[in-house]
């Protein structure tokens, strides 16, 4: 499918209202240009982020309901910690490998029909998870494979989209409000969970929520999200030209801010990842050693952990961000470096807190909770900053792509194996089945997300040594198969290989 096929599969129904940066090169205003070149106007850009943010909220919510009511997933099924990570990892992984075959689609067909496919396939999924019965836990656990299906088909392609929409200081502001839905889609997955098996008293009534929300987002997509033009925006269309995934592999492969960034991504993944599937349950073993809560006798586990420990994600996570976000635009006014630095600081800056919440957990509830919330504050910083760093270090026609392999390389060495890493460390540091040992070994097992934590802000500060040479080479981007080209010579023009000139 040629460039020119993959253009805006409607026109623009309102004039444009957006004040986002454009080219002015025909000489209109910025914003009559910016609706020109993406064919989607501001009203209606506007509105597909809107969506895209919805979506995005409910996978994050879908994502960790199962977290939400572990507790009481463990105690149906009588199974330790190490299958209980299983639950989350068989999930990544799924996610992950898929990833890569939804970025080759999504940089060449039209997104949102593949985004609506994946979704629906994720809704009926999650849905018949369930039903799944008492002695089939290998169900649950391939029916949560499955549901990778849809979140790789979303996760790819959806940045991708507002990338084409918006420019410079407007597409960070839209991928703010796009990664707010991380943290609070998250929360809202541990609050909903935990509160729908609560008046249900059936954790299997946790997983029947989202299904329902994301037939309607199915919906939205097909009857009011347009298609923009890949790449218009950005006013490059004539250099812009689909190349073999081959070629798109090894460009990135060459790309050091996008291969350094990622790997400090999977530190954020694999801290995420940890925390985000045992910490209602260490906080529930640790009120169990202490004696302030029963432990779980019964067919439901009462606990308020998961409550709490949802709010906390949720106003963390819109703080993080939007600090995150803050920091990097006042910084930028200084450095050129100002995003790899910010993300940095955020993942070091998270460590200490991480480290001091578990230490905590058997001394005081309110100050585990308190460095809960400075901790996750900081390590949420670097969501929005890491999706914009992606896009204006790689070239509109790999965008897709690059996703996905930044989807597959976080995933597989971050939160893909951490959480079933957790919890196999957990079941061999155990010594004995009490609740004294319960809680120790995972209390043990989670100190290494503050390792980890220090790692990935070492990535970042290696990605800000190389971020301005790639943000350049990105924004100065040329075809690179020695097509000829025609360069102006002493006031004629004469025709040489790209290669020659390219810096």
């Amino acid at each position: 499918m040629s460039l020119g096929d993959q253009a805006s599969d409607s026109a623009p129904f309102f004039s444009s209202d957006s004040e986002a940066e454009g080219p002015e090169d025909q000489g209109g205003p910025a914003r009559q240009e910016e609706e020109t070149s993406s064919g989607v106007s501001g009203v209606w850009a506007l509105l597909t982020v809107l969506i895209l943010c919805y979506i995005n909220l409910l996978n994050y919510m879908d994502r960790f309901t199962v977290a939400g009511v572990l507790p009481d997933i463990e105690h149906y099924f009588g199974i330790d910690d190490g299958k209980s990570g299983l639950l989350q990892t068989v999930f990544i992984c799924s996610y992950m490998f898929l990833a890569p075959i939804f970025g080759y689609l999504g940089d060449r067909y039209n997104r949102k029909y593949i985004m609506s496919v994946g979704i629906l396939f994720w809704s009926v999924v999650t849905l018949a998870s369930s039903f799944t019965p008492q002695e089939h836990f290998w169900v649950l656990l391939m029916t949560r494979g499955l549901v990778g299906v849809g979140e790789a088909s979303y996760s790819t392609i959806a940045p991708t989209i507002i990338a084409d929409l918006y420019v410079k200081g407007k597409r960070t502001a839209m991928l703010s409000i796009f990664y707010f839905a991380i943290p609070v889609g998250s929360g809202l997955g541990y609050i909903v969970g935990s509160q729908v098996s609560n008046l249900a008293k059936d954790w299997h009534w946790a997983l029947r929520v989202t299904p329902a929300l994301g037939l309607i987002a199915v919906l939205l997509l097909l009857l009011v999200v347009q298609e923009p033009r890949r790449g218009a925006i950005e006013a490059r269309p004539e250099h812009l030209h689909q190349t073999s995934w081959l070629t798109d592999l090894k460009a990135l492969g060459k790309n050091r801010s996008f291969v350094l960034s990622t790997f400090g991504f999977t530190a954020v993944a694999f801290v995420t990842g940890s925390l985000a599937l045992w910490a209602p349950a260490f906080l529930f073993r640790a009120a169990v050693f202490t004696g302030e809560k029963a432990p779980c006798a019964e067919a439901h586990c009462a606990s308020s952990d998961s409550l709490i420990f949802g709010v906390i994600t949720c106003v963390t996570g819109v703080l993080g961000v939007a600090s995150g976000v803050q920091a990097s635009r006042q910084l930028r006014t200084r450095t050129p470096r100002a995003d790899p630095l910010v993300c940095a600081a955020g993942l070091l800056l998270s460590a200490p807190f991480l480290y001091l919440a578990i230490m905590f957990a058997q001394a005081s509830t309110i100050a585990t909770y308190v460095f809960i919330f400075f901790g996750e504050t900081f390590l949420s910083m670097n969501w929005a900053i890491v999706a914009d760093i992606l896009l204006y270090v790689v070239v509109p026609t790999r965008r897709s792509t690059a996703e996905a392999l930044q989807i597959v390389i976080s995933h597989l060495l971050g939160d893909a194996g951490s959480p079933y890493l957790i919890g196999v460390l957990s079941d061999s540091l155990r010594k004995t089945d009490s609740f004294l040992w319960q809680f120790r070994s995972l209390q043990l097992s989670l100190l290494l997300c503050s390792f980890v934590a220090v790692v990935g802000g070492a990535f970042f500060l290696a990605t800000a040594l190389f971020i301005e040479q790639d943000r350049n080479r990105a924004e100065s981007y040329v075809p690179s198969d020695d097509e000829p080209i025609v360069v102006p010579k002493s006031g004629r023009s004469t025709r040489v290989p790209v290669s020659s000139v390219l810096i």
